[in-house]
């Protein structure tokens, strides 16, 4: 879900929209769609024919394209025609640069419902000119969208990784091990303390991968790879379910193509397999 090609971002909107402009109309947690196979995202045109109104954020635009953000309030109806569908329930059935969009278009709209207020003396915010960001009129403190750090990290042992189930992942898939870093940290203290706490063990060697941003509902993966430098797996029961060592050439269900974890692994196999095979 990194910004794709193409993509030029500002805050700007336009005096009137095009009618072809995407729009991104977020009800709470759910996207509308026009139901069918595959699913689209509607347009401007389609957004006056339904009289849909809500707050409204200028992303930029996409290959000549207006994209905009829209919030809607939670009692909209649904119209004829359209679904109300959670972001993750679209992966692979949107093209990836309007996915990527779609995440960015949340993580605007949710940061604009949850700071409609001065989180520092309760005055009602305003947006602030010239930039994306809300501010105070009464003490001037000033709120940008907020972004969440997170680590994700692969740990490996010859030719098998170290993967995880937690206890929020659907029956059966296993992936790496990911954490929040905590204030006063850096992203490589991070991978070695949520090693540590979640399964017990201790890595050197990281290797910085790739990173994505990821709008559930506003972090930024940092992933690595890691050695495995000593240790027995003792699991954090609050957070794991199960963790094992698993072969490169027998790995369990693994995540969604589009996540970062998946990349994550899907290189990492092909590095140890290419490195076997020299």
């Amino acid at each position: 879900m990194n910004t794709p090609a193409g993509f030029e971002p500002a805050f700007a909107i336009p005096a009137e929209p095009a009618p072809d402009a995407a729009c991104f109309v977020w009800r709470e947690d759910k996207i509308l769609a026009r139901a069918g196979d595959p699913p689209s995202l509607p347009r401007m045109s389609d957004v006056l024919d339904l009289g849909l109104a809500g707050a409204t954020h200028y992303l930029g635009r996409l290959d000549d394209t207006d994209c905009i953000a829209i919030r809607v309030a939670r009692d909209v109806p649904l119209p004829e025609g359209w679904e109300w569908r959670g972001l993750r329930t679209l992966f692979l059935q949107l093209p990836d640069a309007w996915l990527a969009l779609a995440g960015r278009a949340f993580q605007i709209v949710e940061w604009d419902r949850s700071h409609q207020f001065c989180g520092r003396c309760g005055t009602a915010t305003r947006d602030k000119a010239r930039e994306r960001a809300k501010e105070c009129p009464a003490c001037g403190y000033v709120v940008y969208p907020r972004v969440s750090p997170a680590m994700m990290v692969l740990v490996t042992r010859g030719r098998e990784l170290l993967l995880a189930r937690a206890n929020r992942f659907p029956q059966a898939m296993y992936s790496a091990l990911a954490g929040f870093v905590e204030p006063g940290e850096s992203i490589e203290d991070c991978v070695h303390r949520e090693v540590r706490e979640e399964v017990g063990i201790e890595v050197d060697g990281l290797r910085y991968v790739a990173s994505q941003s990821w709008p559930f509902p506003h972090s930024l993966m940092i992933a690595y790879t890691a050695k495995y430098a000593g240790g027995d797996l003792r699991l954090c029961e609050e957070e794991i379910v199960d963790a094992r060592w698993f072969s490169i050439d027998a790995l369990p269900q693994l995540p969604s193509p589009v996540s970062i974890s998946r990349v994550l692994i899907d290189t990492t196999v092909a590095r140890l397999a290419a490195n076997q095979a020299s």
